[in-house]
């Protein structure tokens, strides 16, 4: 009978075990898959003059494939010898509004040194948008 008893209790136990290392309450959601993009740049906006070290804002108008593409970053472009800037723009795998709308991304600028700058946005393959700015 003690045997039975004993047996009966580490069938319980062993039970409970097998149970509770079977519970999933710790899963993790399956990651969201997106695919990273360059987009071209339609418009640029913003001062063209502006002070020493003082932040200036430019709004750069692209546009992404499909209106589910949201702004990532600015990232360096090359057009042959000539650098300047791009739009990343991320796509999630999936995406229900294919037409694409026209978004806007804001790219800030400072400089430490009085002059005329140039910033470039690429809008094709083969030429930037140029905003030029005099630093006083």
């Amino acid at each position: 009978m003690k045997k039975f008893k004993l047996n009966s209790v580490l069938l319980v136990l062993f039970s409970l075990t097998v149970f509770a290392s079977c519970d999933s309450d710790d899963k993790t959601p399956d990651p969201v898959k997106e695919t990273v993009k360059n987009a071209l740049a339609t418009e640029v906006t913003g001062p063209a003059t502006g002070k020493v070290n003082t932040e200036l804002s430019y709004e750069v108008t692209f546009l992404p494939d499909n209106s589910c593409g949201e702004f990532t970053k600015f990232t360096e472009a090359t057009i042959g010898t000539v650098k300047g800037l791009q739009v990343e723009v991320k796509y999630p795998e999936v995406c229900t509004q294919q037409v694409a709308t026209p978004k806007k991304a804001v790219y800030k600028f400072k400089s430490a040194e009085k002059g005329t700058f140039e910033i470039k946005f690429k809008k094709s393959e083969t030429e930037f948008i140029i905003q030029k700015v005099v630093i006083d």
